[in-house]
């Protein structure tokens, strides 16, 4: 039998906001190294409430000027690190969810924007790798007119997102650290 994406092992069911204490830490590690944060208006009280984010202030409006459908889909995605008006980073963090949400939020954006030339990241726990990598390699994402997803999208592991967020040295780094969590679906 094929794993589906909807199944979650009992143990996770156990940690029901372990997802937003993820998107919280993704936020918080963003603002250390100097960017601006955006997470989702119906997501907003929630993470700041998990994994002691409150001093970190998520942007009210998003400072980009793409239209109205790319906003709509750039506005869902879980987090984003911006940087003088420009999209840096974003995250998508897939806990119980269907992982294939957050691939195709991400396939839609380079869709709408093939120009737009960003490191996108899906984080999810460690036994939901393979699935995130079986999902990235599915034909559809590798015809998008910029290239294949693959090229763009990383996976990042909680464990990996957790080891970067200890770095004393986080302040000081580039986003291009996170080339060194991330894993990429071949």
């Amino acid at each position: 039998m094929e794993d589906r994406d909807d199944e979650v092992p009992d143990v996770e069911d156990r940690k029901p906001r372990e997802s937003l204490e993820i998107q919280a830490l993704v936020a918080q590690v963003g603002k250390i190294m100097g960017m601006d944060i955006w997470v989702p208006a119906a997501d907003r009280t929630r993470v700041a409430s998990s994994h002691n984010n409150s001093n970190v202030v998520y942007l009210e409006t998003l400072p980009l000027h793409y239209g109205d459908e790319p906003l709509k889909t750039i506005e869902q995605i879980d987090v984003i690190w911006i940087k003088e008006r420009a999209i840096v980073r974003a995250f998508e963090i897939e806990h119980t969810t269907a992982i294939y949400s957050g691939i195709l939020r991400m396939a839609d954006l380079m869709a709408l924007l093939p120009n737009l030339k960003i490191k996108l990241h899906i984080v999810a726990p460690n036994y939901r790798r393979e699935q995130v990598f079986r999902e990235m390699r599915r034909p559809v994402f590798r015809q998008l007119s910029s290239g294949p997803l693959s090229e763009f999208c990383t996976y990042i592991s909680y464990d990996n997102f957790r080891e970067l967020s200890n770095n004393p040295l986080l302040n000081r780094m580039s986003t291009d650290v996170l080339e060194d969590y991330a894993e990429i679906a071949k």
